[in-house]
């Protein structure tokens, strides 16, 4: 685990500074409009560009060195990251910017976390795929206890430039470690090697992969309405909290960090533990748990009811991804892992760009007007949610949740889902 721990590590450095960043435009964006759909565009902005590229991101993946994929990814990051300071500096920065600078960073980061992803099968031995994944995760859990706290706190002091200053500086540290982490490439046999002349041949060679195993298929058709419904209520999450509490980033960034605390708690039982023998159910019983720990989210008006039921939600994350994750590298021979895992990535995205996409306008145009004293909706929900802003977005949060949960019901019921790791067999013994 020693080469992955050093890689770990660099990641690590760059998604606090991308986190920090992250959060300080979200209070800048917040400040500037004041509208939902202003911060889900980060989020749409972001996975457009991962939908497109993905399928030729997985080829990519395959065909070169996946070191190299992943320092290029934080070079990229780096470089708009300084764009961004720049355009601050020289006070012409406005919010399409950051739009922009989000979807050059998406079509990076896709290639990016699919060399980092694949790369693990070559890193660790089969049986520490979890451990792997969970460690990865306690990375991005503990990137969210660290971010939102140094942001909240240090965005009065030194502003947006300085935490820009500082995501820049983790970038370095990043590549720093890549340079002095060798990472082994597979061996790519005859029969896996590039022999098509036609390149879409090579692009959806994981899908029909993926098609030949219906267990597969299965799990990404779950994993892909799981993301939609999640990814609906978290382009809510921030302007909800900051709406409910007038605009107090203190609230957001303490919330934000329970989340953190609680994932880090999480990733470290699944290091330390390995997590359940079947880990499907650990996958399933996750995605259960999330959907009725964000429906007490939604109906809740005060942080000491938001901070339990947020730790209850961000436990389950680790347990819920790391299963899966290691789900889909025994299944996947490390050779094809790139293509394979650009078609699941490009799903998910596709979910998730709809779920941006639908979430903003009708909290905005919809959902908030109807809640307010007199709307449509606010004699029905009114004694539930409240008549002030955010309440809007608080039941259409708590519908994506009911959702989330019904959706995680009724994958248990799929033995295709449940029976994976029984039905299709491990690559290596394929």
């Amino acid at each position: 685990m020693r080469k992955f721990i050093l890689v770990w590590s660099g990641q690590t450095a760059s998604i606090i500074g991308s986190q920090m960043t992250s959060f300080a435009m979200t209070i800048w964006a917040w400040e500037i409009t004041g509208h939902a759909t202003a911060l889900a565009l980060f989020g749409l902005f972001n996975q457009l560009p991962r939908i497109l590229i993905a399928p030729f991101a997985g080829v990519i993946v395959d065909r070169f060195n996946r070191k190299v994929l992943m320092m290029v990814g934080d070079t990229v990051a780096g470089l708009s990251a300084i764009a961004i300071l720049l355009l601050y500096l020289t006070g012409n920065l406005q919010i399409w910017h950051l739009y922009v600078t989000a979807t050059i960073n998406g079509s990076f980061e896709e290639i990016q976390e699919l060399a980092y992803l694949a790369a693990i099968s070559t890193m660790v031995p089969k049986q520490q795929y979890s451990r792997a994944s969970s460690i990865s995760f306690l990375a991005s859990y503990g990137s969210s206890i660290v971010a939102p706290a140094a942001s909240g706190t240090f965005y009065p002091t030194i502003g947006f430039m300085g935490i820009v200053i500082i995501d820049i500086a983790t970038f370095a540290i990043a590549i720093a470690t890549l340079l002095l982490t060798p990472i082994p490439q597979p061996t790519i046999t005859e029969t896996e090697s590039f022999t098509h002349p036609n390149i879409y041949k090579e692009i959806w060679f994981g899908w029909r992969y993926i098609v030949a195993r219906p267990s597969l298929l299965a799990m990404l058709v779950f994993i892909s309405l799981f993301w939609f419904a999640h990814d609906f209520g978290a382009s809510l999450y921030a302007p909800m909290i900051l709406a409910r509490t007038g605009n107090d980033a203190r609230v957001l960034a303490t919330v934000a960090s329970v989340a953190g605390g609680s994932g880090v708690v999480g990733a470290l039982l699944m290091s330390t533990l390995g997590g359940p023998k079947r880990r499907i159910h650990g996958f399933l019983l996750g995605t259960i748990a999330v959907g009725m720990s964000k429906m007490v989210f939604g109906f809740a008006q005060i942080l000491w009811i938001w901070i339990p039921a947020q730790f209850c939600s961000s436990i389950n994350f680790p347990m819920l991804g790391s299963c899966s994750d290691a789900i889909w590298l025994a299944k996947v021979k490390p050779q094809v892992q790139g293509r394979v895992f650009a078609i699941r990535s490009m799903s998910v995205s596709i979910a998730s760009t709809l779920g941006y996409c639908v979430a903003g306008p009708l909290a905005d145009y919809v959902f908030e007007p109807a809640m307010k004293p007199g709307g449509s909706l606010a004699a029905i929900f009114g004694g539930m949610f409240g008549n002030k802003a955010g309440a809007g977005m608080a039941l259409l949060y708590v519908i994506s949740s009911i959702c989330l949960l019904a959706i995680s019901l009724i994958g248990y019921t799929s033995r295709r889902l449940r029976d994976v790791e029984t039905i299709t067999p491990d690559s290596d013994v394929e």
